[in-house]
């Protein structure tokens, strides 16, 4: 008997403002948009049901953060149909622009299309509380269909599989873009292998970090001070390759304690880089850079 899908929790229905202004033509680097399931049905194997998180509400949660520009993200409960996020998309006014998530049926051609929609880059999502495993064949092949497109190639795992994946990773023949600081446990120290390893990928022109996720990864909440250190330590390593995004509407989440207020992500990302010289980078230069505007 199959075991049934559960429900999880939708992002909080009122944006707070963050404690300080972001500066003009800032980018959330990573969001989704799901549903209307009406419209763009999930997958049936996804790992878990969040409720709609609509266009209009991500443009409204955009304005009261000061966001202007933004990455519409492939989540993995919509399968390998991208529908969704070409129309958030098309619907943005020129906003946003999109990752996809592809699989052994893609072709150049498909990609050339998919370029002209919006989008610039692909994930592979293969942390196993979120996807499932990684098949190199599948990956060298959609490698193949996007090369000289100008994309980047974006990575969710788990942390504690980098060991692992370090030698790998450093070989990818494109600019590779590692998710929510490497989903690294913080209660481990600065010191632990996959952190170590992170810091001597990072270095590399090819390897990029969102600096997103602080919420996933924190063992003790707000303000996230468990994670300062960590996402410190990559910006003083590369700050011209770090991003920054909300990873909303928060999905995966059980626990309504545990659903972040995107205001608090956004004051992190102050302490996480107080010179405001950086933050900049961080938030309009690097994903201009990436996205090749």
């Amino acid at each position: 008997m199959d075991k049934p899908i559960r429900d999880c929790l939708g992002p909080l229905p009122t944006p707070s403002a963050p404690k300080r202004d972001l500066p003009p033509g800032a980018w959330d680097t990573h969001f989704h948009v799901l549903g209307p399931q009406a419209r763009f049905p999930y997958s049936p194997t996804r790992k878990y049901t969040p409720p709609d998180a609509l266009l209009e509400a991500c443009l409204h949660m955009h304005a009261t953060l000061g966001i202007e520009r933004g990455l519409v993200v492939h989540a993995n409960t919509h399968g390998f149909d991208n529908a969704v996020d070409l129309d958030a998309v098309a619907r943005s006014n020129g906003r946003y622009l999109a990752v996809v998530r592809l699989d052994a049926k893609a072709t150049r051609a498909g990609c050339e299309r998919l370029h002209e929609q919006g989008a610039r880059g692909v994930r592979f999502a293969f942390n196993p509380q979120h996807g499932g495993s990684l098949d190199h064949a599948v990956f060298d092949h959609v490698l193949e269909c996007i090369e000289g497109l100008g994309w980047f190639v974006e990575l969710h795992f788990d942390g504690a599989a980098l060991p692992g994946l370090k030698e790998w990773l450093g070989a990818i023949r494109a600019t590779v873009v590692i998710d929510h600081l490497g989903r690294i446990d913080p209660s481990l120290g600065i010191e632990q292998r996959p952190f170590s390893d992170l810091c001597e990928l990072v270095v590399r022109e090819s390897i990029w970090v969102k600096l997103s996720g602080a919420d996933r990864l924190t063992k003790t909440g707000v303000p996230y001070a468990d994670v300062i250190p960590f996402a410190q330590r990559l910006i003083e390593l590369a700050p011209d390759r770090m991003l920054w995004g909300s990873d909303w509407p928060h999905t995966g989440v059980f626990d309504a304690a545990r659903i972040p207020d995107d205001a608090k992500l956004v004051d992190a990302l102050f302490e996480f880089a107080p010179d405001e010289s950086v933050r900049k980078k961080i938030l309009v230069d690097n994903p201009n850079r990436l996205m090749g505007l």
